[in-house]
């Protein structure tokens, strides 16, 4: 079918084409004017209805060349790019992270977490009870409840089973001091095993935590276990300091209050032989 075939016909009524052929009865120049421009109107209706079609036929074939373009070049290139990405993907799972290993690995993990955790967590948390009296069975359970909340009420116990100072006037001075003293430094390690133990659940719940993401983990995730597990290891090594350091507080109080016993016979001595020199000099 040809184009001229498509085009569409417009009707106008007899009338109007007759109007439109006749020259205008009265010759004046405004009725010329205005019979011109009512031809001049007719001519250009016609010609947009003429015009429509040829637009939309140029419109279609933009759209046919863009479809052509996307399916011809960029078609290609995306296959390409597909093509690529499978065999990257295929390099991973067979050489730079093999799915078998992964598996083996990830097995690995599950049967040691099924086979030791158990038992390991029994061991951490076994409770040794040896006190038969009432009191010191209190002060045993608060030393093992593991919960630093416990302080104040092992502070209480520590003083109603170990006795607390002597009043004024009844022990000497430096006694008292000494008593003092090392009754402080023993509530003081107490309550830092007390805390200690605290983190060391803390610390356990950490490495359970860790294990479970190592028998789920994704390739790739390796260096965020890894500074996971580091910072877990800073805080082991925390505590660890913190024990000693309690340690080394308790050493040198034992060294100081041995000291002070030898200062204290030093002086007893010293007075003895005042007397001893008194008596022999006075007759």
């Amino acid at each position: 079918m040809n184009q001229e075939d498509t085009k569409p016909v417009i009707d106008l009524p007899r009338d109007d084409l007759s109007r439109l052929a006749e020259t205008p009865a009265d010759p004046s120049p405004s009725a010329q004017s205005r019979w011109k421009k009512r031809l001049m109107v007719s001519v250009l209706v016609v010609e947009a209805c003429f015009a429509a079609p040829r637009l939309a036929h140029g419109q279609f074939s933009i759209f046919n060349s863009i479809f052509s373009s996307i399916q011809s070049d960029m078609g290609s290139s995306l296959k390409a790019i597909n093509q690529i990405k499978q065999q990257v993907q295929q390099l991973y799972q067979t050489t730079v992270w093999p799915l078998a290993a992964l598996n083996q690995v990830r097995g690995f993990v599950s049967n040691s977490i099924n086979t030791y955790r158990n038992s390991m967590n029994q061991i951490f948390t076994t409770k040794f009870s040896s006190a038969v009296l009432p009191g010191p069975q209190q002060f045993e359970t608060l030393l093992h409840s593991r919960l630093s909340t416990q302080i104040p009420s092992l502070q209480t116990s520590f003083t109603t089973n170990y006795g607390a100072v002597p009043q004024v006037k009844t022990a000497s001075p430096q006694d008292r001091v000494m008593m003092d003293m090392d009754d402080a430094l023993s509530q003081q390690n107490l309550k830092t095993t007390l805390i200690a133990d605290q983190a060391q659940d803390v610390t356990l719940q950490a490495a359970n935590q860790m294990e479970n993401q190592v028998a789920t983990s994704t390739p790739g995730s390796n260096p965020y276990l890894t500074a996971e597990a580091q910072v877990a290891n800073l805080r082991c090594q925390a505590y660890m300091q913190k024990m000693l350091a309690a340690e080394l507080r308790q050493e040198a109080g034992r060294i100081a209050h041995d000291n002070a016993l030898v200062k204290s016979r030093t002086t007893a001595s010293g007075g003895v032989n005042s007397l001893v020199t008194g008596a022999l000099t006075g007759h």
